[in-house]
């Protein structure tokens, strides 16, 4: 293999006389390195754009919930709030309660989701830390903490005691709902919003949050009946586990999904966009290695006379073969990697300096993944080898004709 590899790399890099041959050979080392430099510059962006998606979900979904298999509730004992407290793996759980309700404001009204929440929903998740307004809940009078859509469709803002925001919950068993009961077929309470959150439009148009009690107090229930339990696992702790630990305490009779479950349309939505983009510019790749072929088959009839040489010299057609399988492997590798090193470059600078900029205050989200590295190299490697062995084959056409 010495013996090809040598003369693979004299015709590589030794200047050809004839100028067309040099500027094919350029130019399809340019599309391999153009190939190369915008597949991983698209992955490392749709990696980017994947978590910052996501990370939107993360300040408002908890590592683990757990649901009710029948029904809207489910009951906790306190035996399993003891066992929920020293439950390994979790750092901390929280009880919810979530319900449909109409919000009405200055004869403005809107379908939500009202979210009861305990004093540990905060160590769970971190949608206090998304308030724009004012401020989370406390437990000195009726309030809640609402979504910015919300806000602006009900043109409400913080700290209104004069006009005080109505929820309403439909009484269950009232019968037909008419002009002349509306009021008694509806449980009523007036609050105060407190705080304006944001996260992003579907949530920010969904749901207001409210203490524990007042949720409790809205839909009649009783005092250990919760809509779902919300858990925080340890950074070292595995979720599996913690599940089977989950699934003995509640005897089964729960359904427990996981973050990236919880957000399933989204995670399918983000790899199905991966995927498609990643195809396209694969296809772009082998339209570029096209010029690959191109440029060794001119190769070999620029050298027939060569090959008519080492051929008498005692070198066999497999090898001649080689010589061109070579090149164009050392071509495709060369360019692959330098294209792949200059935008692992630049997607450092983009991380490093912000380079590209969405709004003034927001940089492009891009994410320098192994696995992405992994997929260029690959997909480089297996076009590499397809495009050099077609053109290579044409080495034995050249004996033949001679």
């Amino acid at each position: 293999m010495k013996f090809p590899l040598y003369i693979a790399k004299r015709y590589l890099f030794t200047k050809s006389k004839s100028n067309a041959i040099n500027i094919i050979t350029i130019i399809a080392a340019i599309g391999v390195f153009a190939g190369a430099f915008s597949l991983f510059i698209v992955l490392s962006g749709f990696s980017g754009l994947r978590d910052f998606s996501l990370s939107f979900s993360n300040e408002f979904d908890p590592d683990l919930k757990v649901f009710p298999k029948t029904g809207k509730t489910i009951q906790v004992s306190g035996s399993e709030i003891q066992e929920l407290e020293n439950l390994e793996g979790a750092s901390s759980y929280s009880k919810v309660i979530e319900e449909r309700v109409i919000l009405s404001f200055r004869s403005k009204e809107q379908p939500a989701f009202i979210k009861g929440v305990d004093e540990n929903y905060r160590r769970v998740n971190q949608i206090d830390s998304s308030i724009v307004f004012g401020t989370w809940l406390t437990s000195s009078e009726p309030q809640v903490v609402m979504g910015n859509g919300l806000s602006r469709l009900l043109n409400i803002g913080v700290f209104n005691y004069q006009n005080l925001l109505k929820i309403m919950v439909p009484k269950p068993g009232r019968g037909q709902i008419s002009m002349t009961n509306i009021q008694d077929a509806f449980t009523q309470r007036q609050v105060v919003v407190t705080g304006i959150y944001s996260v992003n439009e579907e949530l920010d148009d969904k749901y207001i949050f409210s203490n524990l009690g007042l949720a409790r107090d809205l839909l009649n229930l009783e005092e250990n009946q919760f809509s779902a339990v919300e858990i925080r696992l340890n950074p070292d702790a595995s979720a599996e586990n913690v599940i089977k630990e989950l699934n003995k305490i509640f005897d089964n009779k729960v359904e427990i999904k996981t973050r990236a479950e919880l957000n399933d349309a989204l995670n399918k939505m983000l790899n199905s966009e991966n995927l498609f983009v990643y195809l396209i510019f694969t296809l772009v790749l082998t339209i570029a290695l096209f010029n690959v072929v191109g440029s060794i088959i001119v190769m070999i009839l620029d050298k027939r006379e060569n090959i008519k040489t080492l051929y008498s010299l005692g070198a066999t057609p497999n090898q001649i073969k080689n010589i061109f399988f070579m090149q164009g492997m050392l071509m495709t590798c060369l360019g692959g990697l330098v294209g792949l090193v200059v935008a692992m470059i630049l997607i450092v600078l983009q991380m490093n300096f912000d380079l590209v900029m969405i709004t003034p205050n927001l940089p492009y989200p891009v994410k320098m993944k192994a696995e992405n590295v992994l997929v260029v190299i690959i997909t480089i490697f297996t076009l590499g080898l397809i495009a050099s062995y077609i053109a290579a084959g044409r080495s034995k056409k050249a004996l033949k004709a001679d």
